[in-house]
């Protein structure tokens, strides 16, 4: 886990979802509680509609020449790495292509294309002259940006459904305490597609209407997409914004392989280890990103766990009614979010706020949930926790500070 003493610092960010392109007009929708990018569309699932966290908006050809396979999710890959590439040359020209790595997360990758392919195949008796099997390969993403760039140093992707990119922050911090790297492209990214929204769909998760986190009302979740890339790196680089991950904590408890655990142990587990990294206390944390997928047992498990971590309560919101689910890509996308909120982005200080229908469960623990009002402290030393859980038992929370 990583050390309270040796910090990472996230000196540049690139995303994109379905609040905006670009960090202001990310922030300025987030800030703002501004869910008009969650839209009701056709086509995913057969005869029915759906609330999805669509990227709008024109996405970067893939450049010419890398022996890459094209998908969607490397266009969204690229377009966040575009909005931060001289950050990304600087860290190239001043640490060397072999000391700068890329660790990301996915559970798509290029699956929507590749499941288009193998329609034609069953259609058609043969697969499209452009299919290849690479593309829907995990690692392709990681694969594609080193290339692009150049890079010689680790290169990998992550796939641990939900904590995915969450886990590949934590992953990159180690590459840099452990010497192998002095930069790391760290994030990641996910992209509609029809595999996962039938998936979600069959498992009577998904939601036709916006989602209702921690509401006595909620029945499931949305699905967005979207990218986050950092430029991570052990020092501390000038003129960059002063952002840090300060701790992480991870645990697997195996309890099901799609539902949590109901104690909210492992959840806990997880939030204690991140603490106990970041070397603070529970009542310093100044802000809690929840997970808050707006299932039954999801919602109910988490607010089990953060009551049990925060007895005295912590201001906290789910963001996912206001992106959708990004899947591999939600755990760094809302780390992103964290950021924003300690960046110069946000003057006013305001958090991320939680949109729902107002209406509590009443069987779940009332959890302090942030209001369009709700906002930031001003003082140095802020520390704000971002949780990640996963099928199978996966649980990441990670803690995004300002630099000590």
């Amino acid at each position: 886990m990583p050390s309270s003493r040796q910090p990472s610092y996230l000196n540049a960010l690139g995303l994109l979802c379905a609040l905006g392109q670009g960090k202001q007009a990310v922030a300025d929708a987030l800030f703002a509680g501004d869910a008009s990018g969650m839209r009701a569309e056709p086509g995913w699932v057969d005869d029915r509609e759906l609330t999805v966290g669509a990227v709008r908006g024109e996405l970067p050809e893939l450049p010419s020449g890398l022996d890459q396979p094209h998908s969607r999710n490397n266009q969204l890959l690229l377009a966040a790495a575009l909005q931060i590439e001289d950050d990304i040359r600087a860290a190239i020209a001043r640490y060397g292509a072999g000391r700068v790595g890329v660790v990301l997360g996915t559970s798509t990758s290029g699956i929507h294309e590749a499941s288009q392919s193998i329609a034609a195949y069953v259609n058609d008796g043969e697969l499209p002259a452009h299919y290849h099997y690479r593309q829907q390969e995990l690692g392709a993403p990681a694969s594609f940006l080193a290339d692009w760039l150049g890079l010689s140093g680790p290169v990998y992707s992550l796939s641990t459904a939900c904590t995915s990119s969450a886990r590949a922050l934590l992953s990159a911090h180690r590459l840099l305490q452990q010497g192998l790297c002095d930069a790391v492209l760290c994030g990641g990214v996910d992209s509609l597609c029809r595999l996962t929204l039938n998936g979600f769909s069959a498992l009577d998760a998904i939601s036709a209407e916006r989602c209702n986190p921690f509401s006595a009302n909620r029945h499931g979740i949305n699905i967005g997409e979207g990218a986050a890339l950092f430029v991570m790196t052990k020092e501390p680089v000038a003129n960059a914004s002063s952002i840090a991950l300060l701790g992480g904590g991870a645990s697997s408890d195996a309890h099901h392989i799609s539902a949590p655990e109901p104690t909210g142990a492992g959840a806990q587990a997880a939030m204690r280890k991140a603490l106990a990294s970041a070397n603070v206390a529970a009542q310093e944390i100044d802000y809690l990103n929840l997970h808050g997928t707006a299932t039954q047992h999801n919602d109910a498990m988490e607010s089990l766990a953060v009551q049990a971590l925060f007895p005295q309560g912590v201001a906290c919101s789910s963001t996912k009614p206001l992106t959708g689910h990004t899947l591999g890509a939600a755990g760094a996308l809302e780390a992103a979010f964290c950021w924003l909120s300690l960046s110069p982005y946000n003057p006013d200080g305001l958090l991320p706020p939680h949109l729902w229908d107002g209406q509590a469960d009443p069987t779940l623990p009332r959890l302090p949930l942030v209001d369009a009002d709700t906002r930031l402290r001003r003082a140095q030393g802020r520390r704000l926790m971002s949780n990640s859980f996963a099928f199978g038992g996966s649980n990441l929370s990670l803690i995004i500070g300002d630099a000590p």
